[in-house]
């Protein structure tokens, strides 16, 4: 049976085309446009918290910079799974993180908090952004380093951004659900922000995320955790994030911990090849 007057004009121009050699249109997919896609959207709720806090709106900029980090958290993983990572969108997910995480957070802290205190609040806004590029620009000299133990794969080296964020907007997020009194105090601000800006900078460990495997058992009862924590942050966020980022705070010193067990344990075994996982030699052998 013969095809319509379309199937046939579209097979003569199929035969034309690969007779006379017309080039295909040439670019990237779609698919491998939606991890830079995510990190654009990062950038532009970490932009966008900037403007809420001009407008003194506090609530919606957290929750702007907290979008950010959503998008920043998914960019990366599904430009793995999607095979369409990059050194533009490397570059362009640390340009992302320095506004997200660095400017708009410092932004925010001085016009709620810091411009009470003059010339030194915005000096520690400053701190704040300027260890936040250094530490991303560290972070980009030490991608694909292959010198790395095997054990510390599964830390960061510092506070990662948008953690840091969130460190630095804690006195706010209290401040949502116990009033400013205390927590809006320039001092208590600015002491926040050194602590984090340093922690930032630093060869703190701390604990990576992506690095945690969950045993079968526990799945579901992971999964019901989450279902839980998602249940709290609609019904009562500023208790639940300020808990959440309070529970990161009180790890470091255990992944401290964690990292010194396993580096002294790495060293033990480089010392003592022999000691674990070498054959016994025979005795005859080493009597000759």
């Amino acid at each position: 049976m013969q095809g319509g007057p379309d199937q046939s004009l579209g097979h003569h121009w199929r035969k034309r085309k690969k007779r006379h050699g017309i080039p295909r249109l040439k670019g990237p997919s779609l698919n491998h446009m939606i991890p830079n896609m995510l990190t654009l959207f990062a950038l532009c709720a970490g932009l966008t918290a900037i403007r809420f806090a001009l407008q003194g709106k506090w609530e919606h900029a957290v929750v702007a910079i907290l979008l950010a980090a959503i998008f920043d958290g998914l960019d990366g993983r599904i430009a793995r799974l999607l095979k369409a990572t990059s050194k533009f969108g490397a570059e362009l997910d640390s340009l992302s993180d320095f506004i997200s995480f660095g400017v708009a957070p410092a932004m925010i802290n001085y016009l709620w908090s810091l411009n009470h205190a003059g010339s030194p609040g915005w000096a520690l806004a400053l701190l704040f952004a300027v260890c936040s590029s250094l530490r991303l620009a560290r972070f980009n000299t030490m991608i694909g380093q292959a010198n790395l133990p095997p054990y510390a794969y599964n830390f960061f080296t510092g506070v990662p951004a948008p953690a840091a964020a969130g460190l630095a907007l804690l006195p706010m997020m209290l401040s949502f659900e116990f009033g400013e009194g205390f927590f809006a105090s320039p001092l208590v601000v600015g002491l926040v922000m050194i602590a984090v800006a340093f922690l930032m900078v630093s060869r703190v460990p701390t604990f990576s995320l992506k690095g945690i495997r969950i045993p079968h058992p526990y799945v579901l009862p992971g999964f019901l955790f989450l279902a839980l924590l998602a249940g709290f942050l609609v019904t009562a966020p500023w208790v639940t994030l300020p808990l959440i980022e309070i529970v990161y705070a009180v790890s470091i010193p255990f992944a401290i911990k964690s990292y010194r067990a396993l580096e002294s344990k790495a060293q033990e075994l480089q010392d003592n090849p022999l000691e674990e996982g070498a054959p016994p030699q025979n005795p005859d052998e080493s009597a000759s």
